[in-house]
């Protein structure tokens, strides 16, 4: 009996140490909001960022702070100690995590593209990350078929960072569930990147009064309602945020790295003619208003194309570049 007890304690604990499912839906969320703490349950401890509850019972969003990867999973199964964020970042200080959020509030001052902007350049190959802005027009789905039938062979799933808006989401539910449909078929590893819920754009005002610096702008309902949405449409949260026209100041960022999230910038976005280094995290817009930056990338895939059969050119998944790169000093 004791064996067989054993038995069941070891694959209870494997159970629940595998990262959340990605495609889990949380239909009825209440109580949403910031919350850190530790989270402790053997063999690896976890950062705390979101608590809420979902039909009444209680769950949290957390990050394992050496891998940069989230997980959502049920409360009652760890011992927690909650903590202010900046206590939780002194105890998990010598992490990836907390080197990427000090690295990226270290680039806080310029009003464009703050935050982490390339990776490694031993790696050869890039990270890359496709906006979803709002937007009237269907999703760029030959990115997707093209970047699968490039990779398939050396790379499966194919990663891919989707950074997404709350509006997007809630316009494109055949796009979403067709993006959906590749993950699951591990046809695609996405990254969901928290891209603000509005992104309100004008046209006319100057970027320090534009995007999210927008007087009036609500940053806890452009964060936490993003966040609520993906897990309401079965996808998980990353550790990651992207700023709307890669436009912020230096409170801007602390605010959202005050938020446990990691800005990610770009060093090659490809419809301005920012050409893709080693290392790089290049953006695209896939949303269908930017098909020129489609057609750039579609074109650099066809030119790597020997390198990629080789090896020699691959996409590398945004958590490891971050995390590698946060390494170094």
């Amino acid at each position: 009996m004791k064996a067989l007890l054993r038995i069941v304690f070891v694959l209870l604990t494997l159970f629940y140490s595998l990262p959340a499912n990605a495609q889990v839906t949380y239909g009825n969320i209440k109580n949403y909001q910031a919350y850190y703490g530790w989270a402790k349950r053997y063999p690896q401890d976890w950062l705390i960022l979101r608590r809420f509850e979902n039909n009444g019972k209680p769950y949290l969003l957390m990050v394992n702070p050496q891998t940069l990867q989230t997980k959502v999973n049920d409360a009652g199964f760890y011992q927690i100690k909650p903590m202010s964020f900046a206590e939780a970042r002194k105890l998990f200080g010598s992490t990836p995590y907390q080197k990427a959020l000090s690295k990226a509030e270290s680039q806080s001052v310029t009003i464009q593209d703050a935050g982490i902007e390339r990776g490694l350049p031993k790696e050869t190959g890039i990270s890359l990350t496709a906006d979803l802005c709002p937007s009237h027009r269907p999703l760029e789905r030959k990115l997707f078929t093209d970047l699968i039938n490039g990779f398939s062979r050396v790379e499966k799933p194919v990663p891919i960072a989707l950074s997404v808006s709350g509006l997007w989401m809630k316009h494109h539910m055949q796009d979403l569930a067709w993006l959906k449909q590749l993950q699951a078929n591990q046809q695609i590893y996405i990254t969901w990147i928290n891209h603000s819920f509005n992104h309100r754009v004008s046209s006319t005002n100057p970027l320090k009064t534009n995007f999210l610096l927008e007087p009036g702008t609500d940053i806890n309902y452009e964060v936490l309602e993003t966040e609520k949405l993906m897990l309401a449409n079965g996808l998980l949260p990353s550790v990651f945020f992207r700023f709307p026209g890669l436009v912020s100041d230096q409170q801007l960022v602390y605010q959202i790295t005050g938020f446990g999230l990691i800005p990610i910038g770009t060093d090659a976005w490809l419809a301005k003619g920012q050409q893709p280094q080693a290392g790089s995290i290049v953006l695209i817009h896939g949303n269908g208003n930017e098909p020129v930056g489609v057609n750039d990338f579609i074109k650099l895939l066809q030119s790597k194309a020997k390198a990629i059969a080789g090896k020699q050119w691959l996409l590398y998944d945004l958590r490891e570049t971050v995390e590698e790169e946060a390494e170094v000093k």
